[in-house]
């Protein structure tokens, strides 16, 4: 009698724990206060990004306008042969990325596969394409994509041993996608394609004129495109790292919609930060370990430098790496201070190693080239046929908004 009563105080006590978190799921899941300065480096880098989206947005809108009238008075630009390309190609970049997460979703062993194999291919088609256009800019262009695209596939060949763990890992990921997932990558593809079409415009109506300050103003809205698809993607990554983290943690559904509600409001200026920096020093720290590949153990000179080279930037990604938006996401920490936790977590229990061996990263980054070289075919190829000195900057601006297009749904 006792055990039953014991027994029955037991389920109710869990089901009045159950009721807990079910409530406590609708509120905002914040659980860690800021402190005051990274509440103010977070509104601060918040307004910097907005203003930087308002002035390039006006800038954008001047370029174009100025750009279509100077193509009216001159035979210098043709907008009908520069533009519907480079439109076509964003469009094409929309249907691939959404094509390719869904074999990623029900087919992940093939995809790991086949982004390994045909990625050199579709980057070296790239190389001689730019190499057929023949301009210096473009022949450079194309000599490294058919560097880059040998070494693909001697990596590929290096780490075939692990595609099966690979495979593992990315059914693991993909095997309970949250909520209206579909919805929310449709969303976010016509929202990036929006946005690139938009910028693309802008780009088109400096390349009308090509003065230097036109040079000056494609570069500032490439800047301001790279950071947005990046605050994009990892707005993305955030709101799906507090769903799951309610998920696996409580045992409850948050709503997509909620959830990305909630991150915007709050983590905005966070996710801006991370944006910024993590980039950078997953650059420089992918070129130490390159270095370091190359460098060996037979120079003692190149050695100590290589190795010198690799201590800065393992304490860079210390305090900027792309695990701490998770932490940003659960615990609305700031993200430096999410950066340093995950990554000195990751330390206690030895699992640094397993990470620099991990191949889902390198897949989401094949799978952007994939995808971005297929654009840049596309329009390149369009271009060379009917205007051939404008087929290597569009196959290159194609190439970014395919590359950025996939990137970003990788984090669903």
């Amino acid at each position: 009698m006792e055990r039953s009563t014991g027994s029955n105080m037991q389920i109710q006590g869990q089901r009045t724990q159950s009721t807990a978190i079910v409530k406590v799921q609708q509120e905002p899941s914040i659980k860690i206060e800021p402190t005051v300065g990274g509440q103010l480096l977070r509104k601060l880098f918040q307004i910097i990004f907005f203003v930087q989206l308002f002035l390039v947005s006006i800038l954008v809108i001047v370029l174009t306008i100025r750009g279509l009238i100077y193509a009216g008075s001159t035979d210098r630009f043709h907008p009908k042969k520069w533009y519907p390309p480079l439109l076509v190609s964003t469009a094409s970049a929309g249907i691939v990325s959404f094509i390719w997460q869904s074999i990623t979703f029900h087919c992940p062993s093939k995809a790991i596969k086949a982004v390994f194999w045909f990625t050199p291919l579709l980057t070296c088609a790239v190389g001689v394409l730019h190499i057929l256009i023949g301009s210096p800019l473009s022949l450079a262009a194309g000599t490294i994509a058919i560097i880059s695209g040998v070494i693909q596939s001697l990596y590929a060949c290096w780490v075939n041993s692990r595609f099966d763990y690979a495979s593992k890992i990315l059914t693991v990921s993909t095997s309970a996608p949250p909520y209206n997932t579909t919805t929310f990558v449709i969303v976010s593809i016509i929202t990036c394609l929006v946005y690139s079409s938009f910028s693309v415009t802008g780009i088109g109506g400096a390349t009308a004129t090509g003065t230097s300050l036109d040079i000056v103003f494609i570069v500032v809205i490439l800047l301001s495109f790279l950071w947005s698809m990046q605050v994009i993607k990892n707005m993305l990554y955030v709101t799906i790292s507090r769903i799951r983290y309610m998920n696996f943690a409580c045992g409850v559904d948050i709503n997509t919609r909620a959830a990305f509600h909630d991150t915007f409001k709050h983590l905005v200026g966070s996710v801006c930060i991370g944006s910024a920096i993590v980039p950078v020093i997953g650059t420089i720290r992918g070129s130490a370990r390159a270095i370091n590949l190359v460098a060996g153990d037979n120079d003692e000179f190149l050695f100590s430098c290589a190795d010198c080279y690799s201590g800065f930037a393992s304490t860079l990604i210390t305090y900027g790496n792309r695990w701490g938006f998770v932490h940003v996401g659960v615990y609305n920490k700031g993200f430096i201070q999410a950066s340093a936790d995950t990554w000195e977590m990751f330390k206690r229990v030895e699992l640094i190693s397993l990470i620099d061996s991990d191949l889902t990263g390198v897949f989401c980054f094949l799978s952007g080239v994939a995808v971005g070289s297929i654009c840049g075919i596309v329009g390149g190829t369009w271009e060379l046929i009917i205007h051939k000195g404008y087929a290597t900057e569009v196959s290159i601006y194609a190439f970014l908004i395919g590359y950025f297009m996939v990137k970003k749904d990788y984090n669903l």
